[in-house]
């Protein structure tokens, strides 16, 4: 077999995006002779049938070779970008699933009630409230923190947040107004919590009054000194957002949070408002606007007043006029941008916590620096490295397709995706990726799923970064990340990362597009050896996952 080494360059380009346009996928029928080299024979009884004879495993023991003449197929998709590895679909289980696309979801959270449970095994007769409250403290931890999560009783998520803190509360056992402090000879004042691990689960759980939201999690202050930088409503606003400063970041050079105010709890996608996504991106374009207008020597944001559409659009055009100076681009010491989303929260009764810090909303940006020092044993820096940003990988593949191709990667991705034919050859079915799109951006399904339930999101004008897309462009980026998390969620998502992938700054022309992937997080995927090798297993087709999503697409811009 001809190794990687001798093939030319364009068959070392692992993707799925053909130069003219198309997508070329794999499909493996699978037939073989395994030898069998088993001595001996367990037989065993497995049990009893329902007519009483007795069931064992001799289909586990055969005699002689196996044949394997034909064994399910299963399609396998390099990802449009090769370093994000290739998708594999069994045919049997997306064939399946292309009966009824539009069934694709995941159902609502079941009911659940510890203090109902108690009451009806004891016939109604548990009519004393402490007796309940008494019983729910008993329970070993473990259990606690299950119920934490998954209870939808205000009176239990109350009954254990009250064991997982001291609170203050208005008059004699009235509604709680704030938590009780301690004197930590460590870290000073800080709040009375007496299971941490208890304490962060049930004030995630959206049945949880809002009160005790407010104090426990999303009143300022209560979860840090982080400063308080910007903000966006409030108010006679129905949206309010604060943007946190994280100056002890785990991101290099600190990071913001753009976090919904406590009198506009968010802690789902269905009372997400257009608004408020709006509100959050604005405060991740109005901060990088104005950091990188002042590292230009831009006079931004004088008077330390937020920034309004029209001076936004036009510090845009005086950074981006100023970014054509190759000489003071040169001098940027941060040229990229960094944003995401962990949308969600979830905590396992082992103390796994499963996704974001915390359910209200919140979104993080950041810049991401040229380079880096490099770390030497003398302490001192002797060379530079450069430093690493995730839209870096896109701009190096783009690079190397243009080369083997003299073709533009993004201009056959957006063919491919408008030209798409389905993988099972049907025609009669909807072929369409495509769930949203206006004339600055597309929000599709991508043909190689990183997750089970992935969306992206790209833009279809030449824009690499948020400083080279317009206003026009912006509310377009807006609007859609709005439809894909609520599609997401009325299909039943509860967990989803986003992430962008931006070209640098002062990169010049290079056809990358600002690209978006949503990745949801489905509770029969965790990840596991597969995911870990970049092999994504997926069970429905593309085009009907599509189909799923334009059937839950929001219609209203409330």
């Amino acid at each position: 077999m001809e190794s990687n080494r001798t093939r030319p360059h364009s068959f070392m380009l692992r993707s799925s995006v053909t130069p003219d346009g198309r997508f070329a996928v794999g499909i493996h029928r699978p037939s073989y002779r395994i030898a069998n080299l088993r001595r001996s024979k367990h037989i065993a009884s497995l049990g009893q049938g329902p007519d009483g004879r007795t069931v064992k495993n001799d289909q586990n023991f055969p005699s002689g070779d196996i044949d394997v003449p034909a064994a399910v197929p299963i399609f396998e998709i390099a990802n449009p970008l090769p370093w994000r590895g290739v998708t594999y679909i069994s045919k049997d289980w997306a064939d399946n699933c292309a009966q009824a696309p539009e069934r694709i979801s995941l159902p609502p959270r079941s009911p659940v009630s510890m203090r109902g449970w108690l009451r009806e095994i004891s016939n109604g007769r548990l009519t004393d409230e402490n007796r309940a409250g008494e019983v729910l403290a008993r329970l070993p931890d473990a259990v606690k923190l299950a119920l934490a999560t998954t209870s939808t009783d205000p009176e239990d998520l109350e009954a254990l947040a009250e064991q997982a803190a001291a609170f203050e509360h208005a008059g004699d056992g009235g509604r709680p107004t704030g938590l009780k402090y301690i004197q930590d000879d460590a870290t000073g004042l800080r709040p009375d919590i007496r299971n941490h691990h208890l304490f962060e689960a049930v004030a995630n759980n959206p049945c949880l009054p809002d009160d005790y939201k407010t104090v426990m999690v999303l009143r300022p202050g209560v979860q840090g000194t982080s400063a308080i930088t910007a903000e966006w409503g409030g108010a006679d606003d129905d949206s309010h957002v604060y943007e946190y400063l994280r100056h002890n970041s785990y991101i290099p050079w600190g990071h913001f949070a753009a976090n919904m105010a406590e009198d506009a709890i968010r802690y789902d996608a269905a009372s997400l408002t257009w608004r408020d996504v709006r509100a959050m991106r604005h405060l991740y374009y109005q901060r990088t606007l104005l950091r990188i207008g002042r590292m230009l020597g831009l006079a931004a944001g004088a008077g330390g007043l937020p920034l309004g559409p029209e001076e936004m659009e036009s510090l845009r055009r005086d950074v981006r006029a100023a970014l054509a100076d190759g000489h003071r681009a040169a001098g940027l010491p941060f040229n990229a941008t960094l944003w995401g989303w962990n949308f969600g929260f979830d905590f396992a009764p082992t103390r796994y916590r499963l996704h974001a810090s915390h359910q209200q909303v919140h979104q993080q940006y950041a810049l991401i620096p040229r380079d880096v020092a490099r770390c030497s044993p003398d302490g001192h820096a002797h060379q530079k490295l450069p430093a690493y940003a995730c839209g870096d990988l896109v701009d190096d593949f783009i690079r190397e397709y243009r080369t083997a191709h003299d073709v533009d990667f993004f201009e056959a991705y957006l063919r491919a995706i408008r030209q798409n034919e389905r993988l099972d050859g049907c025609r009669d079915r909807e072929r369409s990726l495509i769930v949203h799109a206006d004339s600055n951006v597309m929000l599709f399904v991508p043909k190689a799923q990183t997750s089970q339930w992935e969306l992206q999101l790209v833009t279809l004008t030449p824009a690499g970064n948020i400083i080279e897309a317009d206003h026009a462009t912006r509310r377009s980026l807006d609007q859609a990340i709005w439809i894909a998390i609520r599609t997401l969620g009325a299909m039943g998502a509860r967990m989803v990362t986003t992430i962008e992938f931006a070209k640098r700054f002062d990169s010049g022309p290079t056809g990358q597009r600002l690209l978006y992937s949503f990745l949801p997080r489905l509770p029969e995927s965790p990840g596991a050896f597969s995911e870990a090798q970049l092999r994504w297993i997926v069970g429905h087709y593309p085009e009907d996952f599509a189909v799923a999503c334009r059937a839950h697409k929001p219609v209203d811009m409330a």
